[in-house]
C-alpha cells in the first residue's frame, strides 16, 4: 500500500503496527493519506477508493475548469479472511482560483459520527460540529444525487485565531457531511448550486480528472 498511515484527529506522527496509536490521541482508527511531500496521483486515488470500500468519497461535480483533486484520505481498516474492509471517514480537497478570492481549497468530509476528521480539518477542538448544526435555517444548501442537504455555518473562533476559513456541516445519509473553505471568503462560491457526487462508482472516466498540484496543510 502507498497511503500512510495517521491519526484522523491531528498531524502528530503515529506509530502503526496493525494497530496506530497517537502520541496526543492515544489509539486511534487509522488515517491512511498519500505520502507526504508528493502530488497525489490517479493511481493512488484509485487506491484510496479501494482502502474506502463501500463509504462515500465526495468530490464537488463537475469541477471547474482549471480546479484539481489536490488530497484525499480515509479512515479504514483492510479487510481480512474473517471480515470485510470497512470505513468511517472521507476527505477530499480540490483546490484553484476564483476571481474575488485567489487560491481557494475546498474540503468535502464525510463521517461518521466521533471520528473527528472534520473537527481536524476544521481546525476545532471537538470531535462533531456542535449545536449549530440544526438551529435555525441552514446557511446552505447541497445537493447529493436528488436529496438538498441543508448545511449550517460551524463556528470556529474559539480555535482559530486567524479566522481563515468557512465552515459547514449537516448530515447526509446519517453521517456527518462538512465543509471547509479556505479562505474564509471563499463561502460565496456556495451561492451557486454546488453538487456533490460520490465518485467511487464512476470507473475509468476518473482518469480525465486533474489531479496533483501544491497540498494543503490540514
Amino acid at each position: 500500500m502507498s497511503l500512510v498511515a495517521g491519526c484522523p484527529r491531528c498531524r502528530a506522527e503515529v506509530v502503526h503496527d496493525g494497530h496506530t496509536s497517537c502520541p496526543v490521541h492515544g489509539d486511534v482508527r487509522t488515517l491512511w493519506t498519500p505520502a507526504t511531500g508528493d502530488d497525489v496521483t490517479y493511481t493512488q486515488f484509485a487506491e484510496h477508493l479501494g482502502a474506502a470500500a463501500d463509504f462515500p468519497t465526495y468530490l464537488p461535480w463537475p469541477m471547474s475548469p482549471g480546479w484539481s483533486v489536490t488530497d484525499f484520505a480515509v479512515v479504514g481498516e483492510a479487510g481480512t479472511d474473517d471480515s470485510p474492509a470497512r470505513a468511517w471517514a472521507t476527505v477530499t480537497c480540490v483546490s484553484g482560483t476564483s476571481e474575488l478570492d485567489g487560491p481557494v481549497d475546498v474540503f468535502v468530509v464525510a463521517e461518521e459520527p466521533g471520528t473527528g476528521l472534520g473537527s481536524r480539518c476544521a481546525a476545532i477542538d471537538r470531535s462533531d460540529p456542535g449545536r449549530e448544526v440544526g438551529d435555525g435555517q441552514p446557511a446552505v444548501r447541497v445537493r447529493i444525487g436528488s436529496q438538498a442537504v441543508p448545511l449550517w455555518a460551524v463556528s470556529t473562533s474559539a480555535a482559530d485565531e486567524r479566522f481563515d476559513r468557512s465552515v459547514f456541516a449537516g448530515e447526509a445519509d446519517g453521517r456527518w457531511l462538512w465543509l471547509v473553505l479556505r479562505p474564509a471568503s471563499a463561502m460565496l462560491l456556495l451561492r451557486d448550486d454546488w453538487i456533490l457526487r460520490d465518485v467511487s462508482a464512476i470507473g475509468p472516466p476518473l482518469v480525465e480528472m486533474a489531479f496533483g498540484g501544491p497540498r494543503p496543510v490540514w
